[in-house]
């Protein structure tokens, strides 16, 4: 066994696991930690962010854009504070995004001595924010809780995992046991289960199937079941691109909530179904069959009648053999109508139709768009066009402000030659604004869009429609949103119209160098009708009518 410090472990460990790339801020407590990687030979990088939200998010949109383990390090105390927010979101998603994070002397972890960015409970902090945590203590066991930590958060139901590192562990030295790569193992389903599922969806007649992020990797399978049974296949942010969106059986979701009254049997793959179930309604004349690799989340918001605990692509590849004697079904015959009569409230959602038009027709057919938190973003959940899983990214349920520029970066580091978007309205970007510092020192081909209404759009929408139009905390004072990014060296256009928006966005990406478009706009028609969508069933006990 050789012998190495807890940093030179680490940075080994992490290479044998195929993580080339540290998303970082540096700083005292890590300082043996980016040393190690200096001297590792080039066999990893370092890309460091002005923020630790900002080298969270990297590693977040990485993660995201490849399905893979991505990581990032910061300080203890305040830096873990700052990345907590990519944490949480990260747990959200279900995305594989390992912490590592500096500690105050071993010794004097939870004393409160008053030792620099000390916290209290760092790691008890961490693992609200994660699906696990563990302190390295020694160089012994650093290549094993390495291995350990990627282990589980690439398992079934994939999630954030972190480690801690002392300031004064990180140099210690000891004999060292370099570990392979561990392969999780396929979680494959019951054959019971699956049985029971072929029947239930091939005497169905109105099946709608649902999917999510832990679909993603399934898109050949999903695609040969719902061609198979005839089902529309409904996707809402994470699952986008699962089917591609022009594929005649892929619906958004008002299509999908305009269907769900006449379902008879609806297959969740790797999704929550909140909103079907939970806001929607459910009764006993519908049949419910779930594929998750998550077994606590199964039984939410009500257990399903056919349960499998399973990899997706496992599961709809023994579902499509158990079917593989039925023909061909044409799809259920009220999808056109259904489609029919959400289209035309789409469309009068001008100029946000528009504008996702302009972008899809410069954005090339695998380009990734990320969309924050704002009135476009909104829309492009609905409407824009995904050929393929990875290429729409979304903050999922924590749907956090600013979160998407950080995360464009991530996305630009982990697929280039991939032209990236991030979409954001005024207010979320500059949560991380001063990222175009890190885009030009990395060169991170980043064109972010700025739509510009001069406020924190959907609080001000509420206080106007909801509050009789008393305002309050909602409108922004902006800079000159060229003049800014043309202050870092970037290019930037003004677009005011969809054409020219299409006309920027096409040289922009052509530049392949970052840069940004402030789009101004004014008052949006709201497109949240086409989102929070009404109950359409009943319940069928009490203690499911105290859900919202």
């Amino acid at each position: 066994m050789p012998r190495m410090t807890t940093a030179e472990a680490v940075v080994d460990s992490l290479i044998r696991h195929g993580i080339d790339t540290v998303f970082a801020l540096p700083g005292v407590h890590n300082d043996p930690f980016f040393d190690a990687i200096a001297r590792s030979g080039g066999r990893i990088r370092t890309i460091h962010a002005r923020h630790e939200q900002t080298a969270a998010y990297m590693a977040l949109g990485a993660a995201l854009a490849t399905g893979r383990p991505a990581a990032f390090c910061v300080v203890p105390g305040p830096g873990v504070l700052n990345a907590a927010a990519a944490l949480l979101t990260a747990y959200g998603l279900g995305a594989p995004v390992l912490a590592i994070l500096g500690q105050i002397p071993q010794g004097a972890i939870d004393r409160g001595l008053g030792h620099l960015h000390e916290l209290h409970d760092q790691l008890g902090l961490v693992r609200h924010v994660t699906r696990h945590a563990a302190r390295i203590t020694h160089p012994g066991e650093a290549a094993a809780r390495v291995a350990e930590a990627i282990a589980r958060a690439m398992r079934p139901r994939q999630g954030p995992a972190a480690l801690e590192i002392a300031i004064d562990v990180w140099p210690r030295a000891g004999l060292v046991e370099p570990l392979p790569l561990a392969t999780p193992a396929a979680l494959l389903p019951d054959p019971e289960a699956i049985a029971a599922a072929a029947a239930r969806l091939a005497a169905s007649r109105r099946p709608l199937i649902v999917a999510g992020g832990g679909a993603l990797g399934a898109a050949a399978e999903l695609r040969a079941l719902a061609e198979r049974i005839g089902a529309p296949v409904m996707t809402y942010r994470r699952g986008r691109g699962v089917l591609d969106t022009t594929h005649p059986l892929a619906v958004n979701r008002p299509v999908g909530h305009a269907l769900w009254a006449g379902t008879d049997v609806v297959l969740g793959v790797g999704t929550r179904l909140h909103a079907p179930l939970a806001w929607w309604g459910h009764d006993p004349e519908l049949g419910i069959i779930r594929i998750d690799a998550d077994a606590e989340q199964m039984d939410r918001p009500r257990p399903p009648d056919i349960a499998i605990l399973a990899d997706a692509a496992a599961a709809l590849a023994a579902l499509n053999a158990a079917l593989s004697g039925e023909t061909a079904r044409a799809p259920r015959a009220d999808l056109a109508a259904a489609r029919a009569g959400v289209a035309p409230a789409l469309a009068a959602l001008e100029p946000q139709a528009s504008l996702l038009a302009a972008i899809r027709a410069a954005l090339p057919e695998d380009g990734i768009l990320v969309e924050d938190v704002t009135q476009l973003g909104f829309v492009g959940r609905l409407s824009f066009p995904v050929a393929a899983p990875r290429r729409y990214l979304s903050a999922g349920y924590q749907d956090n402000l600013g979160w998407a520029y950080g995360a464009a970066l991530g996305v630009a580091a982990a697929a280039p030659g991939r032209a990236v978007v991030a979409l954001c309205g005024d207010g979320g970007f500059l949560y991380q604004g001063a990222e175009l510092a890190t885009a030009l020192r990395h060169q991170l081909p980043v064109v972010a869009i700025v739509l510009d209404d001069g406020a924190f759009g959907n609080v001000r929408r509420i206080q106007a429609e909801q509050y009789g139009n008393r305002l309050i905390a909602c409108d922004l004072a902006n800079p000159d949103f060229v003049r800014f990014a043309e202050s870092f060296g970037l290019p930037a256009w003004r677009a005011t119209t969809p054409a020219a928006l299409e006309a920027a966005l096409g040289e922009a990406i052509a530049r392949r160098n970052p840069a940004l478009i402030h789009v101004p706009v004014g008052e949006m028609p709201s497109p949240w009708p086409l989102i929070l969508l009404p109950r359409v069933r009943g319940f069928e006990s009490s203690w499911q009518r105290l859900l919202p």
